[in-house]
């Protein structure tokens, strides 16, 4: 006989795990819930939490993603501040006044940074990054050659290179703008300024020029592009506006590349656009639009929403969005200033020549660019390499967990099959030397491939804009 009575069994069936075990009438799972229409009963929220938790694991890991152009890392302090700010509304001016405060001293510090004539007369927007950024310049562009007054009938045309960013394609399809586009020819992979001269005619809206191609990571020659419109203009009259696609380069150039003029100091520069969220070292996402002065900027384009209490000009293409991204962009400029900035971009930049230079020193593959405009270079295999291709590298580098992009370059140089690899804040040294490690201990593999493993089946494994 027990010399002690234990306590009464608990009528609840026993948990034997918490949170997979079907016993558990509470925080249990018996099966999966429905993926495709909404579930008959409420979900306890850990277990959905630990559902979309688990199931997001399978992603890739973000810090590893070569691929992007996207900030990765950001301080604590700054996802402090982002999530106090998640559900303030931007468009709401007047309820958030401090938000709209912190947008509009961006943008002047934008536009001093892009040595704007004046900055207080500067105007622009936080945007949700740079696509919508292009489309407003686009629209502006537009908006300024129909008030020209152009002949019945005339289809305007938009002059830039085939290297541009996707959004512009998306642009002029929207806003049924024809595209005039600059072929590559040879090594010479964005734009070339007299061809896009010759492009333009009495219906082009503007030329785009890129501050750092996504191809290859390097400069179009802006200062020689507005030069070859100037000469256009004084043999024909026409007088053709430029904007800056400065999605990633207008957040390092003004820091390392500050003889390098390619911004608000030409005056055919009527609009820049850059991307916060990229080299800005925000989260994704906040992008930024700003125009020289408010004649670049057509008034007609500029709504007045009598809206939530007060009256509030807005020009930007989405309306409810959160605050969260433009607080982090002030954060950003006022934690780390020009100095900041200068440091952290610099060392981007030292990362990027020095696995480019490691790269090329491995024997087996040929350098398009060397990381000293964007901190990005681009790669090919050398033209002995037969066993193994750019895609046969990319698929291989992610079994290690590394996204690296292998794409084709666009017509007339669609022969050429590259890698790319994008250098951001957080992709340290440490980083890097564990990249071209593994990089190294991948090749003997490849190397004793009888061929490339994708022959005429090649195709972009990563997402190139």
């Amino acid at each position: 006989m027990p010399l002690h009575k234990g306590p009464e069994p608990d009528a609840r069936p026993l948990s034997v795990n918490p949170f997979y075990g079907a016993a558990d009438p509470v925080g249990g799972m018996a099966e999966a819930p429905p993926k495709h229409r909404l579930p008959d009963v409420p979900t306890p929220p850990s277990t959905a939490y630990q559902l979309v938790h688990d199931e997001l694991m399978l992603d890739g890991n973000s810090r590893l993603n070569l691929a992007t152009f996207v900030t990765t890392w950001m301080e604590p302090e700054a996802g402090v501040l982002m999530a106090e700010c998640r559900d303030k509304n931007m468009i709401d001016k007047d309820e958030y006044p401090r938000t709209a405060e912190l947008e509009r001293r961006c943008v002047a510090m934008l536009a001093d940074l892009w040595n704007a004539p004046d900055p207080a007369a500067a105007v622009g927007c936080s945007t949700t990054g740079s696509s919508e950024a292009c489309m407003l310049a686009g629209m502006a562009l537009k908006r300024r050659w129909s008030a020209r007054g152009p002949a019945p009938g005339a289809r305007p045309n938009l002059v830039m290179g085939i290297n541009v960013q996707v959004c512009w394609e998306k642009f002029c399809t929207f806003w049924e703008v024809e595209p005039r586009q600059v072929p590559m020819e040879g090594e010479r992979f964005h734009l070339d300024p007299q061809a896009a001269a010759e492009l333009c005619d009495e219906n082009t809206i503007g030329v785009v020029g890129v501050l750092g191609s996504t191809f290859d990571g390097s400069y179009e020659p802006v200062a020689d592009l507005c030069a070859a419109l100037d000469a256009l203009q004084e043999r024909t009259g026409l007088d053709v506006p430029v904007h800056v696609d400065a999605a990633s380069g207008g957040m390092i150039a003004p820091f390392l590349d500050e003889d390098l003029v390619w911004d608000f100091r030409l005056p055919r520069v009527a609009s820049i656009n850059t991307s916060g969220h990229k080299y800005g070292l925000v989260y994704p996402g906040v992008g930024w639009a700003l125009w020289r002065d408010k004649e670049a900027l057509p008034e007609e384009l500029v709504f007045r929403v009598n809206y939530l209490g007060g009256d509030m000009p807005t020009f930007a293409l989405n309306f409810s969005r959160p605050g969260a991204q433009v607080v982090a962009q002030y954060y950003t400029f006022l934690r780390l200033g020009r100095e900041g900035y200068r440091a952290v971009q610099e060392s981007t930049r030292e990362v990027a020549r020095s696995v480019a230079d490691r790269v090329a020193a491995l024997g087996d593959f040929r350098l398009l660019t060397r990381g000293d405009e964007l901190p990005v270079f681009a790669f090919t295999t050398a033209p002995e390499v037969e066993a193994y291709d750019v895609f046969d590298v990319s698929r291989r580098l992610r079994e290690r967990g590394w996204l690296v992009p292998a794409y084709t370059f666009p017509p007339q140089r669609e022969d050429l099959s590259v890698l790319r690899v994008v250098c951001r804040n957080g992709f340290s040294s440490d980083l890097a030397d564990l990249f071209v490690e593994d990089l190294t201990r991948l090749l003997p593999e490849l190397r004793r491939q009888p061929h490339p493993l994708t022959h005429d089946k090649a195709a972009a494994t990563g997402f190139h804009h």
